[in-house]
């Protein structure tokens, strides 16, 4: 039973933390451009040198 009282906050504070991170990320600008890396693999680079 004190194994349930030790987990069951430690999942809580995970969980927690790996929302923080989402919404950070969202913050930051992750997602939004969703297409433009898929379209970038498609664009040929020229080289200038």
């Amino acid at each position: 039973m004190t194994g349930l009282a030790i987990l069951i906050p430690i999942a809580l504070g995970m969980g927690l933390l790996g929302l923080a991170a989402f919404f950070w990320s969202m913050k930051d600008g992750q997602y939004d451009d969703m297409d433009g890396a898929a379209n970038r693999i498609l664009i040929e680079e020229e080289d200038e040198a």
